[in-house]
């Protein structure tokens, strides 16, 4: 039995062998911490699929710390904390067949970002003497997890194995959050979810429009420059990392459809140029998630969540456009933008009844931070917001774009709700193609962005 205060100080003898099945991008991540984190034994077991063996051992050749098996019976056998990183899709198969083989008394964990079937695959296979103690780290492989929300969920387990849990993952410096499987799909869904549909909806209309945005001197600075780098983030990541919670998540199927229902009825009511009810609505949403007007309501006293618009546009793929009025150098200006992504997301959230700043301090990822960031800055301001109005209701600058982004959010709703991976990679990864070009400076700015915004909010 491993005490459950063990550190990577304690005798070597006394340390918990660690299990890694599924080496994609997130398990490299774990193992990348786990072993700069001190544990001195060869004590983290690692393995993909079968025919990855030999590229995976040749990868940790020269790591002492880190043993390639060629399977995860291997890995189940002699390990005491088994941790599964595969995609929730497989989850089910990997565990059927790996499981069973799974050491006497040694926790089982998942990577998983929807826990509904990780939960019936661990409670179906996994043998009854070992016990289940899962996690989530709620951020990509690209962010650093210092700092950032871990999900622990104690499913079958001791408060002795939980703390052995906490002490094993210490090394990734992320702030433990303490859920059940249920809950943790259901504040997945509201921070991720629709955030992700959000940002994939803004990326297929551009690729629709064959646009560059940041090119066109529309789409620079500010809100946009948020906009921008957090598409072109998601689009030059792994396609099934958003797929999985979205297709198999029913709580992420609710809400995307209300996303694309909020999008098309705010469109519907710019095109019949209908002040009085689009007014109404949009206040309403912004009453209903911010508290009131401007600077009132119960997140008046929050700091902002983002930066001043100059500290943004240091981060910006375009240049903003200017208007000299004296031959020298010019202030800069946005031109008018109805916002609809946005106008859509809070209303999105109103009409669920989704309070996103709960969710914002309990488990919130670096891009529902924000979404939610972009969304306040908009809504708090009266005349941000009004701009945004008069321009949904009397500016056509942007009627193409704001149809194309109707279709776009509608177009991945239907897509989710037929729960199919292979048309939803399919539709990804033909966006994901019109902006590869543009991937590598964009992931430099967005992880910029990112790390200047956290830093500010720790501040």
């Amino acid at each position: 039995m491993i005490h459950p205060d063990v550190t990577p100080d304690s005798p070597i003898e006394e340390q918990p062998a660690l299990g890694v099945i599924g080496m994609g991008s997130m398990g490299t991540l774990y193992v990348k911490h786990l072993e700069a984190g001190g544990w001195k034994r060869q004590v983290i077991y690692v393995c993909d699929q079968p025919s990855k063996y030999e590229s995976l051992k040749a990868t940790y050749e020269g790591h002492p710390n880190v043993t390639v098996l060629r399977d995860g019976h291997l890995v189940s056998r002699i390990s005491d904390f088994i941790m599964y990183s595969v995609e929730a899709e497989y989850i089910d198969s990997v565990v059927a067949t790996y499981g069973p083989s799974t050491r006497v008394g040694a926790i089982v964990s998942g990577q998983t970002s929807v826990k509904a079937p990780e939960k019936a695959a661990f409670e179906k296979y996994l043998p009854p003497d070992v016990e289940i103690l899962s996690c989530h780290s709620l951020h990509g492989p690209t962010v650093s997890p210092v700092g950032q929300p871990l999900v622990l969920i104690k499913h079958r387990a001791t408060d002795e194995s939980l703390r052995l849990v906490e002490n094993i993952l210490r090394p990734l410096k992320s702030r433990y959050v303490y859920l059940s499987f249920e809950e943790h799909d259901i504040v997945t869904a509201n921070t991720q979810a629709v955030t992700h549909a959000a940002f994939l909806s803004m990326g297929t209309a551009w690729a629709n429009e064959l646009e560059y945005p940041w090119e066109t001197g529309h789409y620079v600075g500010g809100i946009e420059t948020v906009k921008v780098n957090i598409m072109l983030r998601i689009y030059s990541n792994k396609w099934h990392v958003y797929a999985g919670l979205a297709i198999l998540n029913p709580s992420a199927r609710i809400q995307i459809d209300q996303y694309a229902r909020s999008a098309s009825e705010i469109f519907k009511l710019m095109l019949a140029g209908n002040d009085a009810a689009m007014r109404q609505r949009i206040y309403e949403a912004r009453d209903r998630v911010f508290g009131g007007k401007s600077e009132d309501g119960p997140v008046a006293a929050r700091a902002p969540i983002l930066l001043s618009e100059d500290v943004l546009d240091r981060f910006s793929l375009g240049r903003r456009p200017s208007v000299s009025t004296n031959g020298g150098s010019s202030p800069r200006r946005h031109m008018a933008n109805s916002h609809l992504s946005l106008l859509a997301m809070v209303d999105c959230w109103a009409r669920l009844g989704i309070q996103p700043f709960v969710h914002l301090d309990l488990a919130a990822t670096p891009l529902f931070r924000m979404l939610l960031g972009v969304s306040e800055y908009l809504f708090r301001s009266q005349e941000r917001l009004d701009d945004a109005i008069h321009a949904a209701l009397y500016d056509t600058t942007y009627r193409a774009n704001d149809l194309e982004f109707v279709i776009a959010a509608r177009g991945w709703s239907q897509c989710i709700s037929f729960g199919s991976f292979e048309l939803y990679q399919k539709r990804f990864m033909e966006t994901a193609a019109f902006f590869e070009s543009r991937f590598e400076d964009a992931t430099k700015l967005g992880t910029a962005m990112l790390q200047a915004i956290s830093d500010s909010s720790l501040a």
